[in-house]
């Protein structure tokens, strides 16, 4: 089974079909120790502040140790990201129409990116292939179960609000960033509606100035944009919707 994967042998030995090393330096490491040992990094230093020495070190170990079950950074990273998935509390959405599943499932997917920052800094490089990203996949492709929607149009779904999702994750979390570190912009988004004013004329930018005169920008509290991640995921949800029904 494990010649047929083409997997690295720690995304196996994830996926149990894949002995840990029985020999080595360090016999009571594993490949669990060592993710959540990357993850505790992670959190507290970022994902610039993961290496194989400073995971290493966390272990209280060598690079070399870690190397016996992964063999490469890059490998580290998937597995963390699915660790971390791993980490998240949730249940499962069972009840209710495809849609209030569809909207459960988004919004548990931005309160793990929010809960582990450092996941959306870490490429895309492949489609998900570990145990819990690919369980997520499934119970989002479920919430679909009983719309007509053909296979590929689910999973091109799910794609799509993975994409925006990711996107407002990314997005959000730079502006809370901006926000604690005293960003003037972030922080007065008064000031911002101010400064518009101050650069353009109304003959030039009429649409931008409609926005400043309506208030959006007096708000000076950050609350992470929520609600303009609950409008565009409805706004990407009615799409479906019409696309639903279209196939009924």
């Amino acid at each position: 089974m494990t010649d047929d994967t083409g997997l690295p042998a720690s995304f196996e030995m994830a996926w149990g079909i894949r002995d840990r090393p029985r020999k080595g330096p360090r016999r009571g490491l594993s490949l669990e120790q060592i993710v959540d040992a990357g993850i505790r990094v992670a959190n507290a230093e970022g994902i610039g502040g993961v290496s194989m020495s400073r995971v290493a070190n966390e272990l209280g170990t060598s690079a070399m140790s870690l190397y016996r079950y992964v063999a490469a950074k890059d490998e580290l990273l998937w597995l963390m990201i699915d660790g971390a998935f791993g980490q998240v509390e949730f249940e499962v959405p069972v009840e209710g129409t495809w849609r209030e599943r569809l909207e459960e499932w988004a919004a548990i997917e931005l309160r793990a990116y929010r809960q582990f920052p450092w996941v959306v800094r870490i490429p895309v490089s492949g489609a998900p292939i570990m145990p819990n990203q690919l369980r997520f996949m499934e119970w989002g492709l479920r919430a679909l179960g009983d719309t007509k929607l053909a296979e590929g149009e689910k999973l091109s779904v799910i794609l799509l609000l993975t994409s925006f999702t990711r996107s407002f994750a990314l997005l959000s979390g730079d502006l809370a960033a901006a926000f604690e570190a005293g960003d003037p912009l972030a922080r007065a988004a008064a000031g911002y509606g101010r400064l518009i004013k101050t650069l353009t004329t109304v003959e030039e930018f009429p649409a931008l100035h409609a926005v400043v005169d309506s208030g959006v920008f007096e708000d000076d509290e950050f609350d992470g944009l929520d609600s303009d991640f609950h409008f565009g995921l409805e706004r990407i949800l009615d799409g479906v919707a019409a696309l639903v029904a279209l196939r009924e």
